[in-house]
């Protein structure tokens, strides 16, 4: 069939609207019309070379929810009219890593950068003639996809696809890396460093979890009241401001557990991270850097001499199958504010201006909302 997707063809370009064509489904793979699509900062990575697919052109997006219109043969879990919400990661739960109970490492993630289908190894796009990229398996910057059952996780009908969208990626990637990764236990005190939607997701798992005192760190003042209305009892524009403050509120103990969730890892900030990390507490790194940066600031006296522990994690660590449809379950019921992290919604057509904003730090989360006229 032929619709519509934002691609890029090389790097530090705008996303583009245009016609690309998208087949039908295998073995094991479901077709979905796409409802919602969040705009997550790894997608800006991609445009600028910070997580490089294997080639171009590229079909951004890998958070989404929408309905099954299709089935391949072999699907015996999802049918047509299914209401679902996209993983970024598969999870088949049949390999060794998913056997162990990592499921967020699923052996099927190490083709997230290939663009080919876990299937058969083909492209299901094209676009001007050329095989298609899609980001993280999926692509949802299109209103219609082609994806293996591993990537789909059926959710209840009920719930609002603009909220829905927002598990696949960002919301249960920061919520776990508080409760599951960085492990908080009731009376901890946290520190979460960046407060895009994954950072108000690690803090409200921190609100939940129990912790004590709860330092938010943003340069955006818009964001760091933001995060004060979501549970954080402290909110500062530096690390170095942060630093001083924990200091002083906690007489020197510093934060157990933080969390880091800026839009782009540096090597030289890491430091400073694990400056405001307790004796034999945890920094658990989870936004992402530049595949191609390997050098990093770290004393490393300091981390032997105060046993503390630096821990990067993926999809909060969770098993997607299992925590998309228990957050979106703690939604319903009132206990996770989905609501508000939706600051803005954009036609697929707006799709840059929805990153403008995301850089300039006026969103939480910007969606995309999918209607009749991007069909």
């Amino acid at each position: 069939m032929k619709t519509k997707g934002a691609l890029i063809w090389e790097f530090d370009q705008p996303w583009q609207i245009e016609e690309i064509e998208i087949g039908d489904p295998r073995k094991h793979e479901v077709k979905i019309q796409l409802e919602a699509a969040g705009m997550c900062h790894s997608d800006h990575h991609l445009v600028t070379g910070g997580i490089p697919m294997m080639g171009f052109p590229v079909l951004g997006g890998h958070e989404g929810a929408g309905i099954v219109t299709e089935v391949g043969e072999g699907v015996e879990d999802l049918a047509a009219g299914d209401h679902v919400v996209l993983s970024f990661i598969p999870s088949c739960g049949k390999c060794r890593s998913c056997q162990a109970g990592l499921r967020n490492l699923c052996d099927l993630g190490a083709l997230l950068l290939a663009g080919t289908s876990v299937t058969d190894g083909s492209f299901r796009i094209q676009a001007r003639g050329q095989d298609v990229y899609p980001m993280a398996l999926l692509g949802t910057f299109s209103p219609y996809m082609v994806v293996h059952e591993s990537s789909v996780v059926k959710i209840d009908p009920s719930i609002p696809f603009e909220v829905a969208c927002l598990v696949g990626c960002g919301v249960t990637t920061g919520y776990g890396s508080a409760v599951r990764t960085a492990d908080i236990r009731p009376g901890e005190d946290v520190a979460v460093i960046g407060l895009g939607g994954v950072g108000i997701s690690a803090l409200q798992g921190a609100v939940h979890a129990g912790a004590r005192y709860i330092f938010a760190v943003d340069p955006v003042p818009w964001k760091r009241e933001q995060a004060l209305k979501f549970g954080a009892t402290h909110a500062y524009a530096t690390i170095e401001e942060a630093t001083a403050g924990c200091a002083e509120i906690t007489w020197g103990g510093m934060a157990k557990k933080v969390i880091v969730t800026v839009g782009e890892v540096h090597g030289e900030d890491v430091d400073s991270w694990m400056g405001i990390t307790a004796k034999a507490g945890t920094c658990v790194l989870t936004a992402m850097g530049n595949l191609t940066e390997n050098k990093t600031t770290l004393n490393l006296a300091m981390l032997s001499l105060l046993q503390k522990n630096l821990q990067g994690t993926i999809f909060g660590g969770g098993n997607p199958h299992y925590d998309i449809p228990h957050l979106l379950s703690m939604y319903q019921v009132g206990k996770l504010n989905l609501d508000d992290m939706v600051t803005r919604q954009y036609r697929l057509e707006d799709i840059n201006d929805g990153y403008q904003d995301m850089l300039a730090g006026r969103n939480i989360r910007g969606i995309i909302r999918y209607t009749d006229a991007d069909r």
